[in-house]
């Protein structure tokens, strides 16, 4: 290690950094000391960037965490932890703060590295971000669907479905969007810092359709509460607060806009002499990426189906997989990614510069080095197909490109 670069880092920033990985290994500051034989108002002292530590003492605490040690030597820019920020919405002594702490530490390393990738390449991410929208005084369900509204104008797309509404949220937005492993009862967490901007982290382990209304749930908190962070639970309150039915509101309207919706809905039901079969709400949720519950309550909220519709379906016994199998409605390829095609793109850049070493470009990606390998060979020959219709493969240098 190079006693230069841990002297030039800042303690208190170091020491922050230690405490983090620390405490997302779900050990003490006790288990800290024992394990480096040293008493425990040192670890203390550590954190606080009181002491420096020595080289060998910060080998011995990455090693105790699980973590390499450049990860704690990183040069970026120090910036404000939104762990911090996302633990503050929790309540005091909530359960749920140790069943997700992993989660949420491995969330901050993410955007961490992925700004690092950026300082390494000289290839920002510029948010195209409109200005927070105001929507005090107006019902949160009107209020969600007048923003959803004007959020498709903005990014022109139309009142069809979004099929690829992660690749819109990341290129045409520029927020940070990971799926990563959280307790069931988490559908996504939301954080903001003027250094990482917007942040998202979904629930990998939930189907495609949820985490796309996740998704969409965490767009709209950061349209309207850009600094305010938020752990998503499914099924949290009993009575729901005035955010959520606005960001509930806004998540059915921006993947299923009304005109679009009504329009498609009117054209089945005049090809059925004005029926609506549970086949075509399989076919129209099919269309729109979405659960068949979702586009039934939906459609129950325009006032297309009476309401109720769903719960008769659901107590009547309607097997919505085997309705799916019967139609022979194919999938939809999941994107369940953990990391974005641009973060994958600027580690492949930074290794064929020579800028990091394969090991490395591993932690970047989360694998080991044999599939880095494999990951850097299928980025290099990785085709798309223009505008004009040619077929080409994409450089492993986008360096350039992908700083827009």
């Amino acid at each position: 290690m190079d006693a230069d670069i841990l002297a030039a880092l800042d303690p208190r920033e170091l020491g922050r950094r230690l405490q983090e990985a620390r405490k997302a290994r779900g050990q003490t500051q006790q288990d800290a000391a024992e394990h480096l034989g040293v008493a425990r108002t040192t670890i203390t002292a550590i954190e606080k960037g009181e002491r420096r530590i020595q080289p060998s003492e910060l080998v011995r605490l990455a090693a105790f965490c699980g973590r390499s040690v450049g990860e704690f030597l990183r040069q970026s820019p120090p910036t404000a932890p939104f762990i911090v920020q996302l633990r503050a919405v929790l309540a005091p002594g909530m359960e749920v703060e140790k069943e997700i702490a992993s989660g949420m530490a491995e969330f901050e390393r993410l955007c961490l590295d992925y700004l690092e990738l950026e300082r390494i390449c000289a290839a920002p991410l510029v948010g195209k971000y409109p200005e927070q929208y105001r929507t005090k005084g107006v019902a949160p369900e009107s209020a969600g669907e007048d923003v959803a509204s004007a959020e498709r104008n903005r990014l022109g797309l139309g009142d069809g479905p979004l099929l690829n509404l992660r690749e819109v949220i990341e290129s045409d937005v520029g927020l940070r969007v990971f799926n990563i492993d959280l307790p069931s009862r988490i559908a996504e967490m939301f954080a903001h810092t003027d250094e990482l901007g917007g942040c998202l982290a979904i629930n990998r382990k939930h189907p495609e359709e949820r985490r796309r209304m996740s998704l969409a749930h965490g767009y709209a908190h950061f349209l309207t509460n850009r600094y305010r962070p938020e752990v998503a639970f499914l099924g949290r309150y009993q009575r729901i607060p005035e955010q959520e039915r606005f960001a509930d509101a806004f998540a059915r309207s921006f993947l299923m806009p009304e005109p679009g919706l009504r329009r498609r809905f009117n054209e089945l039901k005049r090809g059925r002499q004005g029926r609506f079969t549970p086949s075509d709400l399989c076919s129209l949720a099919h269309f729109y990426f979405v659960s068949v519950e979702a586009l039934t309550l939906r459609l129950e909220e325009l006032r297309l189906l009476p309401g109720g519709s769903w719960d008769r379906l659901h107590h009547a016994g309607f097997k919505v997989q085997e309705a799916k199998d019967l139609l022979h409605l194919r999938q939809f390829l999941a994107n369940n990614d953990l990391l974005p095609l641009r973060y994958m793109y600027l580690a492949a850049e930074a290794f064929e510069r020579a800028e990091i070493t394969e090991g490395q470009l591993a932690r970047f990606l989360r694998v080991d080095r044999l599939d880095a390998r494999r990951i850097i060979a299928e980025l290099a020959s990785r085709t798309v197909v223009s505008d004009e219709g040619t077929v080409s493969t994409i450089p492993i240098d986008l360096g350039k490109s992908l700083s827009a």
